[in-house]
């Protein structure tokens, strides 16, 4: 049995990489979680070396206004500087992923994930692995209280106030070193906003693999597609539970039947060498044109569908 998802959360959109499935792919990764740390941000990444340019663009600045004596830039600096970090201490947060309290042994909870282009990714994990990434959102621990933040909050409107009329009174030449650090900070927070973001994560604590199948990832038609994804999670009772994955037409029912009692008959197995699933040799375009085509709604005659393999 395998539960379907159209919202992916966060961190399982980040481990997978979802945005690179082309329409009506196909993919099967199977998650493992490990005793590593949990998630959380890197701490050596794209942030922080944004963090590192402030910090030296603030000590650049410092310089500057001490070598041409300006008091009011000194403190402007200070003052500003100050702020960004007491901005940080307030907004100080840490990343919860859902988990299970109690020790007991679990299943296996695969889950398929259906995207809007038509592409299917299977996942096969745990209910420990499902739970954490797919089942609930994940929640941001804050470590400070509404009352605190809310003073932190008037504290630094105070400082931001004080440091931008002590910039105002300052050299017309520490103010252009304002003018020309700001921008550079501007453009490197872009740069990394355009950065993927799974480069700001450390993610060691799950072991993504990519299984393999016989055919291509991508399909011509979401037909095919779709059986494709059935075959894998070995089921139809996920694209059932599914409103609006498939027509729910009288048709379309004797299609996910056949479908259902070709895996059975023949489920889809993985290459003991190679570890690609191979698929049954079922057409699934041609059973479900002969089924639309058809008047009568009982299931075709099973020799008719099961002529060609699976491309």
């Amino acid at each position: 049995m395998a539960d379907v998802s159209e919202d992916v959360n966060y961190i399982a959109h980040l481990l997978h990489d979802g945005d690179s499935l082309s329409p009506y792919s196909v993919r099967c990764e199977a998650i493992t979680q490990k005793e590593d740390p949990p998630v959380k941000a890197k701490r050596w990444g794209p942030t922080t070396v944004l963090a590192l340019i402030g910090c030296g663009m603030s000590c650049g600045l410092l310089g500057l206004s001490i070598h041409e004596r300006d008091g009011m830039a000194l403190l402007a600096v200070i003052f500003l500087s100050f702020l960004s970090t007491l901005v940080g201490f307030g907004c100080q947060w840490k990343l919860e992923l859902p988990h299970r309290r109690a020790k007991r042994q679990v299943p296996p909870a695969d889950v398929v994930i259906n995207y809007p282009n038509g592409s299917f990714l299977i996942i096969k994990c745990n209910e420990n692995v499902a739970r954490a990434l797919y089942w609930h959102p994940e929640e941001c621990i804050y470590f400070r209280n509404t009352r605190e933040y809310r003073l932190i909050s008037l504290l630094g409107t105070l400082v931001l106030m004080f440091g931008v009329i002590f910039l105002g009174n300052a050299r017309i030449k520490s103010q252009l070193g304002f003018a020309a650090s700001y921008i550079i900070l501007n453009a490197a927070y872009w740069i990394v906003a355009a950065l993927p973001q799974r480069w700001n994560w450390d993610l060691r604590c799950y072991d993504a693999k990519t299984e393999h199948h016989s055919s291509r990832e991508e399909n011509e038609t979401f037909t095919t597609a779709l059986w494709k994804a059935i075959a894998i999670s070995g089921t139809t009772k996920w694209v059932r539970n599914s409103p609006g994955l498939a027509p729910a037409t009288e048709k379309w029912n004797l299609w996910l039947k056949e479908a259902q009692r070709v895996i059975d008959a023949t489920p889809c197995e993985q290459d003991k060498n190679t570890r690609d699933f191979i698929f049954p040799r079922w057409d699934p375009e041609k059973y479900l044109t002969d089924v639309l085509g058809s008047e009568d709604t009982t299931i075709p005659d099973k020799t008719e569908a099961s002529e060609d393999s699976m491309v």
